[in-house]
């Protein structure tokens, strides 16, 4: 089954639910997903039950690491007023490591992704505005996949 590994800004309680909508909707087009804030975990609510702050980190770090190693597809939410910098960091190791590379843009603040960063969009195969669009993008993926013999 094709991984998508989903890179998103995940501070507040309404990027969390459209994260969770995102997954949703990969898992019903046949996606496993990695979610960070999910199968990392929620680094705010590990230190507040009484983690030590660096080791919460060290181990969110190493798990979305070792989870962006083994994904077939990347899919980063470019929504805000700039694009998260850890979705950043985790399309910047995506492409060091050939995954394909896929944009959800749809905030309006920047539209029609033309005021993207050109070292994002560089990477980006695509930059889909609605999740039908990025699920019909995405879908290619399975196709290639399931050809190919996925892992």
């Amino acid at each position: 089954m094709t991984t998508a590994y989903i890179a998103a800004p995940l501070f507040n309680d309404a990027e969390k639910a459209f994260n969770l909508t995102v997954d949703s909707r990969l898992h019903e087009a046949g996606f496993r997903t990695y979610l960070p804030q999910r199968d990392g975990g929620d680094g705010a609510a590990m230190v507040a039950r009484g983690a030590e702050p660096g080791t919460v980190r060290a181990q969110l770090f190493t798990a979305d690491v070792t989870a962006l190693r083994t994904c077939d597809l990347l899919i980063m939410v470019l929504d805000g007023r700039v694009p998260d910098e850890g979705a950043c960091v985790e399309l910047g190791i995506a492409y060091a490591q050939n995954t394909p590379c896929v944009g959800l843009q749809t905030d309006a603040r920047r539209f029609s992704g033309t005021n993207n960063n050109l070292m994002i969009t560089g990477i980006l195969s695509t930059i889909a505005t609605t999740l039908d669009e990025l699920v019909a993008h995405v879908s290619q993926y399975l196709v290639l996949s399931e050809s190919a013999g996925d892992r």
